[in-house]
């Protein structure tokens, strides 16, 4: 015991660091259990879209969707989700994936879905960025879907 204190007191910036660590970690690991969503990467939101019910919401702005989106993605942007909700009650049973640039605009998107009760709610790392990234097909619009 005497060691681990003598390390301590020696290393106190390495010991804070790993305290700093540990806590991360384990928040991480609290949050994601208890979200009611789930992170997917785009491989396998591929493998998901291959349902028939799967619905894809891009939860970017339409600007952005035009540029480049997901073929039958539904856009709803973040702004408007929570007054679009109701047109989204049909598809309260089917996996819903959700979204967006990078990934960070998805993730309020996808507790106001799981709030809203829709049970399989998921959240795709990377967001469209992440997509592209892995060649995986895109659709140009010129007006909006």
């Amino acid at each position: 015991m005497d060691q681990y204190i003598e390390f301590v007191t020696n290393h106190y910036l390495l010991s804070f660091s790993l305290v700093c660590v540990i806590f991360l970690l384990i928040q991480d690991l609290l949050s994601n259990s208890f979200n009611g969503y789930e992170s997917i990467s785009p491989l396998i939101a591929v493998t998901k879209m291959n349902d028939d019910k799967t619905v894809i919401i891009d939860v970017r702005e339409a600007n952005e969707f035009l540029k480049s989106h997901i073929e039958n993605a539904v856009n709803i942007p973040l702004g408007k989700l929570d007054e679009k909700l109701p047109s989204l009650e049909k598809h309260k049973t089917h996996p819903l994936i959700v979204i967006c640039q990078t990934g960070a605009r998805s993730v309020p998107a996808c507790k106001t879905l799981t709030k809203a009760g829709f049970g399989q709610v998921y959240h795709m790392q990377g967001g469209m960025q992440s997509w592209e990234e892995n060649k995986l097909p895109i659709k140009i619009s010129k007006t909006r879907d």
